[in-house]
């Protein structure tokens, strides 16, 4: 057995199947993997690692197990299952996620290729565990895999929590404790158990405050926007393959972009560096998109081609390098955790059945949606102009100034 200390949990202790997994390779490159890529350009102090994240979703996942008297070899599998939960990330975490999918057919949960062979696998079927089962369970199989990947998942509970104490705001701050002891299974589905409503409703709202704070904080985005043209450029040239890029880890993009032949990714990884980074041409809303090239029934799977053209368009409108401009759609807002299981009155309902909280955050999540643009500095004004008439907006709210805007922390605005 391991202890290792947490800065969120305090003591960790590892054991089983855990402890012989944490040395691996696979899992000692989280070491080198951030849990927030580009939030600590606004964030300086968000830090950590996917490596810290998976000993916490372990610690709160051998919690669980225990508070549910569940043990012996189920239990090990979903032991292993939440330490190798982030083993499929590529550098930066979800910022390349998309990317690297593109190339590969492969997201972060699909571990099959990297738990069924190798160390990975040597490991656990020395300790009699199925690999493949084990990587069901990454991907929320069976009624056990729910711990793992669902709507009440110890992930989710751990890195809001997490990230809330290395970005220093207090949104993320919920009572993981009282979340994993109330736990339970009503027909094979993971619930929280009777008087349990206000508790679930912290971690629907810890995540709904913790978006627009720090997941989707438009420095943030504007950064993820940059790296992501980047990698995309790298990978276009050959360079490298998708299936080599989702094994590096962030120093080694890092050097790969630095050294590219691509002069383009070289220079967007040059700005990221120095932190000399695009600013918003376009921040509009969902009502300023409403009627543009972009309608209501395909804004949110917008094709990577179509957004290519309309960069290209704006770019040649005002004269630029079409490198010059991106087009980032957000995705389609969604909060998961309102399907949540609580026990009210002897019966398991969906937390969006029983809470208008739940309505209300839905409201606020349409209202945070943002379409941005981005642009080097000297081009931002003309570059807005351009994509109000490529993209059809109505500017009422979307064209903007890097000015304080609503709703943004001043000291951050311009930071």
């Amino acid at each position: 057995m391991a202890t290792i200390k947490d800065s969120v949990h305090d003591h960790v202790a590892v054991r089983g199947v855990a402890a012989d997994l944490l040395d691996t390779a696979p899992v000692q490159r989280l070491r080198r993997v951030s849990q927030l890529g580009t939030v600590s350009l606004v964030y300086p102090s968000a830090n950590h690692t996917r490596f810290e994240h998976s000993l916490g979703v372990y610690h709160l996942a051998d919690r669980a197990l225990e508070h549910m008297g569940i043990d012996g070899r189920a239990g090990e599998r979903v032991r292993a299952a939440a330490l190798l939960h982030d083993v499929g990330h590529g550098p930066f975490s979800h910022n390349v996620e998309g990317v690297i999918h593109r190339h590969t057919g492969k997201y972060h949960d699909d571990v099959e290729d990297l738990v069924g062979s190798g160390e990975i696998a040597e490991t656990l079927e020395s300790e009699g565990l199925d690999p493949e089962r084990v990587a069901g369970l990454v991907r929320g199989e069976g009624k056990l895999g729910q711990l793992v990947a669902g709507e009440l998942d110890v992930d989710r509970m751990d890195y809001l929590v997490r990230d809330a104490h290395h970005t220093g705001v207090p949104y993320g701050t919920i009572d993981h404790g009282r979340l994993v002891r109330e736990l339970t299974f009503v027909d094979g589905n993971l619930a929280l158990a009777s008087n349990n409503v206000q508790t679930a409703e912290s971690l629907l709202l810890a995540r709904a405050l913790m978006n627009p704070t720090v997941y989707t904080h438009h420095v943030a985005r504007i950064g993820k926007a940059m790296l992501r043209r980047a990698t995309e450029r790298f990978l276009d040239s050959g360079a490298v393959s998708g299936a080599d890029l989702r094994r590096m880890d962030d120093p080694e993009l890092r050097v790969a972009l630095r050294d590219a032949e691509d002069p383009a990714a070289r220079e967007l990884e040059r700005r990221l560096a120095e932190r000399e980074l695009y600013k918003r041409a376009v921040w509009a809303e969902l009502t300023d998109v409403s009627g543009s090239v972009f309608d209501d029934s395909d804004l949110f799977d917008a094709d990577r081609e179509d957004i290519a053209g309309y960069e290209r368009a704006i770019a040649e409108s005002v004269g630029i390098d079409p490198g010059s401009v991106i087009v980032d759609v957000q995705g389609k807002p969604t909060m998961t955790e309102s399907s949540t299981r609580v026990v009210v009155n002897g019966e398991a309902r969906r937390l969006s059945e029983q809470s208008t909280l739940v309505r209300a955050l839905r409201v606020a999540q349409r209202e945070q949606w943002r379409l941005g643009v981005y642009a080097p500095e000297e081009h931002t004004e003309a570059v807005g102009r351009a994509a109000e008439s490529v993209l059809d907006l109505d500017t009422a709210g979307a064209l903007i100034s890097e000015q304080h805007t609503p709703g943004a922390y001043a000291t951050l605005e311009d930071f």
